[in-house]
């Protein structure tokens, strides 16, 4: 074994490389945690084109976390208030066959669902669309990526025919107008906030614009901080292009060679002007038009945004709007500029080229498209119309499901939705009718195997090899440098073995996962995501691969000379370099909106418009950071941030407790009163599930309304009031003067 593996971080999108070596080297004192236990090493991978060797805080403490809380051995038990019992694996692939045939001749392969994970490498994630959507029949399959990308990936498919972000970290060190909407980067992405950084303090002429309610540390580096009231994204958007139009910074040749739609989009943003998009947005005329300047001056205009945009019942509207500008002002195909989503999970792109939601098929092909089903069903083997046309069920309806009785056996795996789904009284109250869930994770307990009947145990990112593709669209290879604990197995595994049991023994005959790799790549030829050029072995040699990277019948990987000296140059590095887009016209489209708010605004008897989020420590619902002590410390217990004037006005004080209530819920948090939120806005951190604290699950509050496009919940904002404990008798006076948002 090399001294260090080369590997990814599993925690956000950045796709940090690591290096990680064992506990005990030769010569070298034994690494070990804080409690004395031998903790392999692990450093940032200077190597890896991505982060050139940075790490945030989550990715240098991951090793404390591996053998922590493992899940070691398939269990079941038969009723949730039953204690779970060990069984063989040999046991527990026949009882889940067993019932997967049963709810498939009472139900059909309509009521079999699993809700999968962006912690899933690229391997994973397709054994299991071949199972469900091939073998069985079914687009039941969902990932919490439905709460994360799902609006971005709707947005690229309607504004330029095909999912895929355009940009490149690259453009962080080139554009000198950098938008960011809807993201704390510093805090959920700091390596590609860390960079963007360094690149505007060098470059004085460079600006940044910041748009979020809340004063975060990445609007305190801004050059223009727009703390904009929530759901009035859109408002901001159109009022910035009315400007950009009156004074002319469009880009009017790109507009009519590149571009269709344009006519219906400048009579919606016509009725944009500055006084009323501002008055909307609870900014300035004054900000409002310094951010226009700032982006019709530029001359590369880079996007960036996340959850605070896509987490919306507006979502795919917000991220076409955001792309509207970059058309209107030719702001796309070039070094610098375009619109860049940051991806939220480690491998949720993985997810996406795979096929790993519920609308979707492996190589960016869509369920409805009746030649991509008949693609898929010549590669794989499969009669014609054995995939189903319809799109299966999201991880919402996959609850909803729960609740009529249509779902007969949900399978869960490397994800927690007893924490992070939205109404999570509601979404408990299903996952408890469930007639079977299966639960397969690394970690055990969580929130969610409270509601599990078989427990399946997971090897996790340091145990298997396989891949994890970026945000800049950067594939990894992911070496496995430890055995996985006791009886744990990887996920593609597991879906394969009971794949072969269900009958299909040659679909399913990989031996290992570079085998699984090699055949998910044969779908992507010809598709935008073209990994045809990229194998295990080229991965190994090559390192960190940027698609597309197509096979091009020459090299050893089958890439020529000639491509790989292009992608040196920076150009393959860009999608639409040469302005063609993967619309049937070769056009991409404007989309027209106009602003609806926010599915729930505050009202009399909810005042106060809640927006939840990340801290910069804590990942998701902490089923790892939880357990590393450094990361607890930063982060000891959750909290509400609430403004001066509203605590004045409701007589809370700093540290004093808050119970939180919406019309689905209630919650209890000390205050942290802050300048740094607007004023009738408050702010809770997502992290905190009930193993991890009382009355602080900030999803109790939320609302399961999502955008109609990409039906992604609007996880980011709902309505709230607020009562400080001790002092409910007089809350009620202060109600009315709470709905003030100044």
């Amino acid at each position: 074994m090399t001294e260090f593996t080369k590997t990814l971080c599993p925690y956000c999108g950045v796709g940090c490389g690591l290096e990680v070596s064992p506990p005990a080297q030769l010569a070298k004192a034994t690494n070990r945690d804080s409690q004395g236990n031998p903790i392999w090493r692990v450093r940032g991978d200077k190597s890896h084109p991505s982060s050139k060797g940075m790490v945030c805080v989550k990715g240098a403490t991951i090793a404390e976390s591996l053998d922590k809380n493992r899940l070691h051995y398939p269990m079941v038990r038969d009723s949730l208030d039953q204690e779970f019992l060990r069984v063989s694996w040999d046991d527990v692939f026949n009882i889940i066959t067993q019932h997967i045939q049963k709810v498939r001749s009472t139900q059909g392969s309509e009521a079999i669902c699993m809700y999968g994970s962006g912690q899933f490498q690229t391997e994973d994630y397709y054994i299991a669309q071949k199972l469900f959507k091939g073998c069985l029949g079914t687009n039941n399959f969902d990932a919490n990526s439905r709460l994360c990308m799902s609006s971005a990936v709707s947005g690229y498919i309607q504004s330029f025919g095909s999912d895929g972000p355009p940009c490149c970290y690259e453009d962080l060190d080139l554009t000198d107008c950098a938008f960011l909407i809807g993201t704390n980067t510093a805090e959920c992405h700091p390596i590609v906030f860390n960079r963007l950084v360094k690149h505007h303090k060098k470059n004085r002429h460079v600006k940044m614009i910041v748009v979020d309610p809340r004063r975060t540390p990445t609007a305190e580096a801004a050059d223009l901080h727009l703390a904009i009231r929530p759901g009035t994204d859109i408002d901001l958007m159109n009022g910035m292009a009315h400007l950009l139009m009156h004074w002319n910074y469009i880009d009017i040749g790109f507009i009519d060679d590149c571009t269709s739609n344009f006519s219906e989009y400048a009579e919606v943003i016509r009725h944009y002007t500055p006084d009323v998009a501002a008055r909307q947005c609870g900014i300035s005329i004054e900000d409002l038009e310094t951010a226009a300047k700032y982006w019709g001056e530029s001359q590369r205009v880079l996007s960036l945004w996340s959850m605070g945009v896509n987490q919306s019942s507006e979502g795919t509207a917000k991220v076409r709007t955001i792309i509207n500008l970059h058309l209107m002002t030719g702001q796309v195909g070039k070094p610098g500029a375009g619109p860049f989503s940051l991806t939220g999970q480690p491998n949720a792109m993985g997810g996406r080229e795979a096929g790993g939601l519920a609308h979707l098929l492996p190589g960016y092909r869509l369920v409805k498209n009746p030649q991509h089903r008949a693609e898929v069903e010549e590669f794989w083997g499969l009669k014609p119309g054995q995939i189903s046309p319809h799109p299966g069920l999201t991880a919402w309806d996959m609850i909803t499901g729960l609740e009529n009785d249509a779902v007969g056996l949900l399978w869960i795996a490397a994800t927690n939705p007893a924490v992070s789904m939205p109404d999570l009284e509601r979404t408990k109250k299903a996952l408890w009718r469930s007639p079977l869930t299966i639960y397969q994770d690394a970690y055990y307990p969580t929130e969610t195997s409270a509601y599990a009947h078989i427990l399946l145990p997971a090897a996790q990112w340091s145990e298997k090899t396989g891949v994890m593709t970026n945000s800049e669209r950067t594939v990894t290879l992911c070496q496995a440098f430890r055995q996985p604990p006791r009886e744990a197995k990887a996920d593609w595994e597991i879906f394969a073995e009971v794949g072969r049991r269900l009958g299909f023994e040659k679909e399913f005959a990989f031996a290992n996962s570079s085998q699984v790799y090699a055949e998910f790549v044969q779908l992507t030829g010809d598709r935008l995501c073209d990994m045809t050029g990229i194998s295990h072995e080229q991965l190994q040699i090559q390192g960190p691969t940027q698609w597309p990277h197509p096979n091009q019948g020459s090299g050893e990987w089958g890439v020529t000379s000639t491509a790989l000296s292009n992608r040196g140059s920076g150009e393959s590095k860009r999608l639409y370099t040469d302005l063609r887009f993967r619309t049937p016209d070769g056009r991409a489209r404007f989309g027209a909106y106009y602003s609806k708010g926010l599915a729930e605004p505050p009202d009399y008897n909810y005042p106060f418009v809640l927006t939840t989020g990340r801290l910069y420590g804590h990942w998701h619902t902490q089923t790892r950071t939880g357990h590393i002590e450094k990361i607890r410390k930063m982060h000891p217990e959750p909290f509400i941030e609430i403004h001066p004037r509203d605590a004045a006005r409701l007589e809370i004080t700093e540290n004093q407790i808050v119970e939180v209530r919406s019309r689905r819920g209630k919650t209890k948090f000390p205050a942290k009163i802050t300048k740094a939120i607007a004023p009738g806005t408050v702010f809770i951190p997502m992290h905190w599930g009930a193993l991890w604290a009382d009355d602080a699950e900030a999803n109790t509050l939320t609302h399961p309304e999502s955008c109609p496009d990409s039906l992604q919940p609007e996880l980011k904002a709902c309505a709230v009031q607020l009562t400080p404990i001790n002092a409910k008798l007089v809350v009620g006076q202060h109600q009315l003067q709470g709905c003030v948002v100044d």
